[in-house]
């Protein structure tokens, strides 16, 4: 839906989403940010804020 109408997921209306799935929430707003998302990405080596950070700290003690 979003991609026809040539906008971003986020950008759908409540609405429209919950013509698709009558069960989303408007909870679904705080998951579909580029925030949230880098959050997500806890894995090893992944973007969220956390595994940045242990990273920086690694090599700034390999490097030191």
């Amino acid at each position: 839906m979003a991609e026809d109408a040539g906008i971003d997921l986020p950008d759908l209306s409540l609405e429209q989403m919950q013509s698709v799935h009558p069960d989303i929430t408007e909870d679904v707003f705080s998951v579909l940010s580029v925030e949230a998302s880098v959050a997500s990405r806890t894995s090893y080596g992944g973007t969220s804020p956390v595994r940045v950070r242990e990273q920086l700290a690694r090599w700034q003690e390999i490097l030191a």
